[in-house]
Parts: structure tokens; sequence; C-alpha cells
């Protein structure tokens, strides 16, 4: 099983760091290796809601679905993916804190098969992305304000 956490804070209230990071339209600004990301069901941002993707990761084009299986509004977000060669699980919590938001991440994966071996590698890859992607979405939302 891999885990991977990351905390950031980001200078901005709450409520505008939960919208940016729930909009699909945002999710290549800010989030490295995306190619493609839409959203494939009916209705608003939620708990069902699903979304397909094409992403570039470890130099492999990855085309996978994801759902949401959990939606807090300004609190939490949480994704699974249900078709694709690599299951994971995502959960963002948003936190206010000094007029500020402290967001958490927390993303698992349990590699089968060939891609087992490649554990250690995936696990820094995937770190390394996932600070440098709410790094991007730090300097987007401060630069705004």
């Amino acid at each position: 099983m891999i885990r991977v956490e990351h905390k950031i804070v980001i200078n901005r209230p709450v409520e505008e760091v939960f919208a940016f990071h729930e909009n699909p339209d945002n999710q290549s600004k800010w989030e490295s290796g995306i190619v493609e990301y839409e959203q494939t069901s009916e209705g608003s941002i939620g708990v069902g809601a699903t979304f397909r993707e094409i992403r570039i990761f470890i130099g492999r084009r990855i085309e996978s679905t994801t759902e949401i299986n959990e939606h807090e509004p300004n609190k939490k977000f949480a994704i699974k993916t249900t078709s694709g060669p690599i299951p994971l699980k995502g959960t963002v919590t948003f936190e206010s804190l000094n007029g500020g938001t402290e967001v958490k991440v927390l993303a698992e994966s349990e590699l089968g098969g060939f891609l087992s071996l490649a554990e250690p590698i995936f696990k820094r890859t995937m770190q390394r992305q996932i600070e440098g992607n709410f790094a991007n979405q730090k300097d987007l939302l401060e630069a705004q304000g």
C-alpha cells in the first residue's frame, strides 16, 4: 500500500480554496500531467459525480475514471478511481486558519501485478507531484488576492 500525505497553507479564505479545488475547469491549471479532464455525470459536483481523465504519469499516458465519494463543502473532498490501471483514493480536507486555509492531502494506492515492483518509484513520484500540484494551487489562488 502506498500512502502519501501533504499539508500546505493557502493564504485565501476556505470558501475560495474549496471552490477552486472542486471546479473541474481548474484541474488542468494546477494539476501537472493532466491532458484532459471532464465531468461525465449530469448535475452538480457532489457525491456520485464522475469524471474522465487522461494524464501523463511516469512517462505513461493513463486514462481513468473517478468518482466523488465524499463531499462536504468547505471541509472535505474525496475521490476514488473506478476504472483505470492505477487504483487510487484521494482525500483533501480544508480548515480555516487565521484567514487562510490549511489543506491536507492523503492519497493511497494499491498497485498490483508488475506495477507493484515499481512501488518505491511510484511513491516518490506521487509525493513530488502532489507537493508541486498544491504549490501550484497556492500560487494561483494567492495571485488572485
